[in-house]
């Protein structure tokens, strides 16, 4: 437990307390008027939750992206109202109505804060635990952001420094992800990260005691954490004192991240439901609210009643946060004149922009050689690495098998480490066995921004990461993601290890661009497309092999996800070989059968789907040619992706069970992936096709 002495210099109005009446009074009447909601944790979190909005948080509610910005994340995201009442209070542009409206079509207060519809909202935190990692994430981007920019500064003096706070909740600290983030952030020394744990001891099931009986302090001090425990007021109220004097030491503490228990009552002090899982996820009823509104010193008649007087005091956070980013502003432009060119880095990266000339950098790989697209991605990554510093990411302890090391002299690792290429400001990510976390925790590093990240594992192991994949196609995050080990072609590892419905399943997720290239030169394009692409804000999947595959001369057109790799010869054509990855080389094998046996045949290459559905109709048509009904899709994986591209004569060589453990070229013989197979599968389409 912390011993650091705390500063006391909270100043506690009664305009103060009754703003957090306020809250509380706000949160049971959103909840009651739409009927469904959880009002609990928002009526005993206000003390907590004003706080950070009113005292200790360094931000501007006029301006939500000021990158001097503190973050704060909700990681209990059904307490949404948590979150909203402050935003309204304190300026960021949300009113009354926006409350009345809650969880209503089209009000900018949905039942969980969603990261682009509601100004204020960081991160959109739905499945539990996500927002652990998120935060973790951006105290990680924030490191990283500073040694970009200014790393010669002491500590508390670079206009980079900034805290993330965070509130969780029991349901947070159940799920898995929150502990591969947890245990992370305290092998990372995450000094710039506070944890406010709200320890009410209510679930949907009624007590926590049902599931947990853990000492959760101890596992945070185990995982390297500096934690505390706040005891509640006589009654069962949060101790604003207390809170502020621990987070007041939690953000003073800069070696270690923050963890503060904070034991409240779900719904305090509504008379009868107070103490209960009903307050969790129901409305109180409206003699409850009306007798909470009594103990209160609310007209238990009125509804959403904001004395002016209460606004007044509450908005006085513009000013607040006007004066601070002023100060900001004035260090930050001394951090300008003393540093031109990180200034202009950091104005590029701001923008979005990527070096000039860094293309020239991007490898050529020689035609006709056999190399894994998982080895060229990495000497992509080597050679960009070079000219784009804002570029950083690593593995899930698979970075020899990834190839996602992109400096091994340099390692994200704090100081202390022992490790000879520690660096706090290195670019090689050790995200260790915890695929969930370093999903949601990239997440957070996006979500932060003035960096570009990637991470990497078998594209088995996308299962894992799923939850965090869907949020960030969500959000629209610019992620990557380097997924290799891309088929049965990993060989003996065996059906545990082999994809076989994730390409489909991954390319389920709207938003999501899964990025299979055939060859060398196609991935090479793909990551430059990829880097292009970072302002539109989209997560990209790359699928990479394991296995050595021939390499074809560069294409452009890769980058329109799908384009006519070899024409036919002979005459139009009169079927089309559609093929992805390693399977590519399998159409190039069938269509010299076919066009040997007098059949003119067009080979397509499709790295990216969604790419390729981006074209006009007109490219898609040229590369397609609707007059030709004859057509063939090869992937090693289920089929699902290719009925809409071949069409009722078309036919798929696909695999629609599970794989072996075998040699690769055993089991692609032995399931059906070869050429002859693929021209078998010509012939028969070209039968269908003409009935």
């Amino acid at each position: 437990m912390s011993t650091k002495p705390t500063t006391t210099d909270l100043e506690w109005t009664d305009l103060d307390r009754r703003a957090v009446d306020t809250v509380r009074v706000l949160a049971m009447d959103s909840v009651q008027k739409v009927g469904n909601g959880h009002p609990g944790t928002a009526m005993s979190l206000a003390p907590a939750a004003y706080l950070l909005f009113q005292k200790l948080m360094r931000h501007d509610p006029a301006d939500a992206q000021w990158t001097g910005r503190d973050r704060f994340v909700l990681s209990p995201g059904h307490t949404s109202l948590t979150l909203y009442i402050q935003l309204f209070l304190a300026g960021y542009g949300l009113d009354l109505a926006d409350l009345e409206a809650f969880r209503t079509w089209g009000s900018r207060t949905p039942g969980h804060p969603e990261y682009g519809h509601t100004v204020g909202v960081e991160t959109t935190t739905g499945p539990l635990g996500q927002g652990v990692a998120n935060a973790v994430g951006m105290a990680m981007a924030a490191r990283y952001e500073r040694g970009l920019y200014d790393p010669e500064a002491a500590a508390g003096t670079s206009p980079f420094d900034h805290t993330i706070w965070v509130i969780v909740g029991d349901g947070c600290l159940q799920e898995g992800v929150s502990a591969e983030a947890s245990s992370l952030a305290g092998h990372q020394k995450l000094g710039n990260l506070v944890v406010l744990w709200d320890d009410n001891h209510i679930s949907i099931e009624g007590d926590t005691e049902t599931a947990v009986s853990e000492d959760t302090l101890k596992r945070y001090e185990a995982y390297g954490w500096h934690v505390q425990r706040v005891d509640q007021l006589p009654g069962g109220d949060l101790d604003p004192q207390g809170l502020y004097e621990a987070l007041r030491a939690a953000q003073a503490e800069t070696e270690r991240p923050s963890f503060i228990a904070a034991r409240s009552i779900i719904a305090w002090p509504a008379p009868n439901a107070q103490n209960t899982e009903a307050a969790h996820g129901s409305a109180l009823g409206g003699d409850e609210v009306a007798a909470t509104k009594r103990v209160l010193g609310f007209d238990p008649e009125k509804s959403f009643a904001v004395d002016d007087e209460v606004l007044a005091h509450t908005r006085e956070a513009l000013d607040r946060g006007r004066e601070t980013r002023g100060e900001w502003e004035k260090l930050f432009a001394a951090w300008r004149t003393a540093n031109p060119e990180r200034a202009a880095t950091f104005d590029r990266v701001r923008a979005g922009e990527l070096p000039t000339g860094w293309e020239e950098e991007l490898p050529v790989f020689e035609t006709g050689k056999s190399l894994a697209t998982r080895a060229a991605s990495g000497k992509v990554l080597q050679a960009l690495g070079e000219v784009i510093p804002e570029l950083w990411g690593g593995s899930a302890d698979l970075a020899g098998s990834n190839n996602t090391t992109i400096d091994k002299t340099s390692s994200f690792l704090p100081e202390g480490n022992p490790l000879p290429e520690a660096d706090p400001y290195g670019r090689t990510v050790h995200y260790g066995i915890r695929e969930h976390s370093m999903g949601a925790t990239m997440n957070g590093i996006a979500l932060h921004g003035n960096t570009r990240i990637y991470g990497g594992t078998f594209l088995v192991f996308s299962d894992y990461m799923r939850p965090a994949v869907r949020l960030a196609a969500l959000m629209r995050v610019p992620v990557t993601y380097v997924w290799t080990h891309d088929s049965i072609g990993l060989g003996e590892d065996g059906p545990t290890h082999q994809p076989v419905e994730h390409l489909s399943v991954l390319r389920a997720i709207p938003g999501l661009n899964i990025v299979r290239p055939a060859d060398a030169n196609e991935t090479a394009i793909a990551w430059a497309e990829i880097l292009k692409r970072h302002p539109r804000r989209a997560p990209h999947g790359l699928a990479l092999t394991r296995q050595g595959v021939p390499t074809y001369e560069a294409n452009a057109d890769t980058a329109k996800g799908g384009y006519v790799r070899f024409e036919a010869e002979g005459g139009p054509a009169q079927v089309v070989l559609i093929g992805t990855g390693s399977e590519l080389q399998l159409a190039v094998e069938a269509r010299e059968r076919l066009q040997a046996d007098g059949i003119p045949t067009r080979v397509v290459s499709m790295p990216s789907v969604e790419w390729f559905e981006e074209q006009d109709q007109a490219y898609r048509d040229s590369v397609l040619p609707p007059s030709v009904k004859a057509r063939v899709a090869v992937e090693a994986g289920i089929g699902l992706t290719w009925h809409r591209f071949v069409g009722d004569a078309g036919r798929i060589v696909s695999l629609e069970h599970f794989g072996a453990s075998a040699d690769a070229k055993v089991l692609f013989r032995e399931f059906g992936f070869t050429a002859e197979a693929v021209a078998t599968a010509a012939r028969e389409s070209l039968e269908a096709s003409a009935r």
